[in-house]
């Protein structure tokens, strides 16, 4: 009797661990209990600390970017040659992908989230890769989270690892990296809106404070973007590592999802306000104009269609007129 009742409770817990690692695979471990309060900076350095490097891994700078080399330390290959996904003749510019089986139904449905978030406001368009592409993004659980900047050529690989790296936040992070963008920490004229306090960066790190020859697209430097670390970034006494100029007080590096400037950037640089169908259309019953808008107060709307007889020279952000019919940018 002692003998079947030591059987049952070994079988008692062997089902329970087994079920308890079940449910981690299924419901994926990168829902850490304070995840909500984490911005996405921080989210991304906490999944990409403490990981031990492998020979086939790329080397990270800045701590999520990949490069091919260390000579690429000193040249961003994005501003020192072509690194933009093209646009078709539509105005949409399709970026193929491939989710790796890695992930579950339900990590799987986060990455798609935050691919298809792109569409909404600008002319970017993540679509399912196809055998006849050349270029394509690989979506992997690899080592961390990290990703390339720009098109690279052929396949490329996104790295969102099961643990730490599936939040909305990040996903948008992870591809704009491989959409050209650096991080906002980086560019041209970070030092009229950032101090660096190398004193408190851990020591080898010091590399990920460069300056790199950005094209800002003429937007503010932005302490709300998603790509804005933040204040402690690679610390090594918890000291921060930037201090805001010349308010020290501004809050910076908290985002957890894309900003407007982000936004108006992204529509900048893919010339998203550009619309390919400007040209009058005549049919049956009126004439419809098609033509570039932005309203200031909201993400760039380029195109709206809009009948000769509501047709104005001028719009302004309360002038919309009730006939217009906007067109996905």
């Amino acid at each position: 009797m002692a003998r079947m009742s030591v059987f049952r409770f070994s079988a008692l817990a062997l089902l329970l661990l087994s079920a308890c690692c079940w449910a981690d695979n299924e419901v994926g471990p990168s829902q850490e209990d304070d995840s909500a309060e984490l911005s996405v900076s921080e989210l991304l350095e906490r999944a990409n600390s403490n990981l031990i490097r492998s020979a086939n891994d790329p080397i990270l700078t800045e701590g999520d970017i990949a490069i091919a080399s260390e000579d690429e330390r000193n040249a961003d290959p994005c501003t020192s040659k072509g690194c933009k996904w093209g646009k078709n003749s539509d105005g949409k510019v399709y970026v193929p992908y491939y989710i790796t089986n890695h992930f579950s139904d339900r990590e799987k449905a986060i990455i798609t989230r935050g691919l298809e978030s792109f569409s909404s406001f600008s002319c970017i368009r993540f679509r399912p890769s196809r055998s006849s592409d050349r270029d394509w993004l690989s979506i992997e659980s690899q080592n961390g989270c990290y990703s390339f900047v720009g098109r690279r050529g052929g396949k490329q690989v996104v790295s969102l690892a099961r643990r730490g790296c599936l939040y909305h936040g990040t996903v948008q992070h992870e591809l704009l990296h491989a959409l050209g963008f650096n991080h906002e920490q980086t560019r041209s004229d970070r030092d009229n809106h950032i101090k660096v306090l190398l004193q408190n960066v851990q020591s080898g790190m010091e590399h990920n404070f460069r300056k790199i020859a950005t094209l800002n697209q003429g937007t503010p430097y932005d302490y709300n973007s998603v790509m804005q670390y933040h204040k402690t970034a690679f610390s090594k006494n918890n000291q921060p590592t930037m201090v805001p100029i010349p308010n020290a007080n501004v809050s910076f590096g908290n985002a957890k999802e894309m900003s407007r400037n982000d936004k108006a950037r992204l529509n900048t640089l893919y010339k998203c306000c550009e619309c390919p169908h400007e040209h009058i259309i005549k049919n049956k019953y009126t004439y419809t104009h098609v033509f570039n808008i932005e309203f200031g107060a909201n993400p760039p709307l380029c195109c709206f269609t809009v009948t000769e007889e509501s047709f104005s020279d001028v719009l302004t952000d309360d002038q919309r007129l009730p006939d217009q019919q906007k067109l996905q940018p």
